[in-house]
């Protein structure tokens, strides 16, 4: 028989039983459907954190206390702090920097126009804010170094915030309560939107020292930031900055420098360690996802193995007619075949599907993966292969005369 003829009797066996059929496609589908979708998970988490870490400002270096142990035993003792005037310092003596900003936050209810927005979050930063995480202001203006020193009460309206408290009405010059401290509106920022979960219009800004003075002094003491953030003229430049930060702090701190109180990090660090994290969580995705598709394997098996059973007589006729051995173990292991590329293809589409749908409607961010298509895709067909090819052989190995008498 032809390859033709042969693939002609493989289709004819699989529509006569189309329930039996389709039924064993599902776990090929499942596990195809789940290759896709996984592995679209994973790499729509990872974009996800990279977005949200590349948002906060191009070449972005970030210095933060670093923890230190009280005593022997002692367990975790506060962290040394990182304050306003080393900040100062920073963006005063350090070279090949667009700025540097810190920030300070506090969470208020404010009112303006006789609306009241609760729980907003206002957020105390420096002039250098928006060149440092490159954001824009669409109205108005931003404050000044100056302003910040004098701690004037002025605040930058985040886009949606505007919008909520005010309206139509042009909000530049009008007057909020924060808490209960008074600021005059002198700029709104340009739209946003939201990234990696932090929504950048529903925010307030004011000067840092009006935040340290009114806000959250007395809770925590002093001048303490939590991170510094730098922001330096291109991505040559971060080395030399890296080093005169650790010089300049190393010196202010008096600290060793083999074993500082801080530590320096950027974007790419941060993006890396994550990325190295959610490896093990796709990996173990994949497993699953290749377990369902084994299963899925191990179905097409069993029901070709009951097909053989059922069709004894009919592989015993086809040899008596003049079908040689290769012919029926081909015709039923192009059955298998069919029906794994079948679950394979539906596979695909419900995996691309889901992961269109998990993005467009879900709250899980799912980026398509485009190298799981053929990959998901030729493994249905392996497991087809592979699965079916000890059902087919031994469909080839009855003997005809014991197949004829078969009840």
């Amino acid at each position: 028989m032809s390859w033709r003829q042969t693939l002609l009797v493989a289709w004819e066996g699989l529509i006569q039983n189309k329930v039996r059929s389709m039924l064993t496609t599902l776990g090929v589908i499942i596990g195809v459907s789940a290759v896709i979708m996984m592995l679209a998970i994973s790499a729509g988490a990872e974009a996800e954190i990279a977005d949200q870490i590349n948002a906060l400002g191009p070449n972005l270096i970030m210095v933060m206390s670093s923890f230190s142990r009280s005593g022997p035993g002692m367990g975790m003792g506060r962290p040394p702090e990182l304050t306003y005037e080393d900040l100062e310092a920073v963006a005063e003596n350090v070279s090949g920097i667009n700025g540097a900003s810190a920030e300070q936050s506090t969470t208020q209810d404010v009112k303006a126009a006789g609306t009241t927005l609760e729980s907003v979050s206002i957020l105390g930063v420096t002039d250098d804010f928006p060149a440092v995480h490159a954001l824009e202001v669409g109205s108005g203006r931003f404050f000044t170094d100056e302003e910040n020193d004098e701690a004037n009460k002025l605040a930058v309206l985040g886009y949606s915030v505007a919008q909520e408290l005010f309206g139509e009405t042009y909000p530049i010059g009008q007057q909020i309560t924060a808490g209960s401290v008074r600021f005059t509106v002198i700029g709104v920022m340009a739209e946003q939107g939201s990234v990696g979960g932090t929504d950048y219009d529903s925010r307030i800004y004011v000067p840092i020292t009006v935040v340290f003075k009114r806000f959250v002094n007395a809770r925590f003491g002093g001048d303490s930031v939590r991170v510094i953030y730098v922001s330096a003229e291109s991505e040559s430049m971060m080395d030399s900055v890296m080093t005169q930060i650790t010089d300049l702090l190393v010196e202010r701190h008096d600290v060793d420098p083999d074993s500082p109180d801080f530590n320096l990090t950027t974007q790419s660090a941060i993006i890396d360690t994550q990325a190295s994290t959610t490896e093990t969580f796709r990996n173990l995705l994949a497993w699953v996802a290749a377990v369902s598709l084994i299963v899925g394997g191990i179905g097409i098996m069993n029901i070709m193995l009951v097909s053989v059973t059922e069709r004894t007589r009919e592989i015993g006729l086809r040899q008596a007619l003049g079908a040689r051995p290769r012919d029926v173990q081909r015709q039923f292991l192009l059955e298998a075949v069919i029906l794994s590329l079948a679950g394979g293809l539906l596979g695909v589409l419900f995996g691309v599907g889901g992961s269109y749908i998990s993005t467009t409607f879900g709250s899980m961010r799912a980026e398509l993966v485009p190298l799981s298509i053929p990959l998901a895709f030729g493994a249905s067909a392996a497991v087809g292969i592979f699965f079916g090819y000890y059902p087919a052989t031994k469909a080839a190995q009855l003997d005809p005369i014991e197949a004829l008498r078969h009840e």
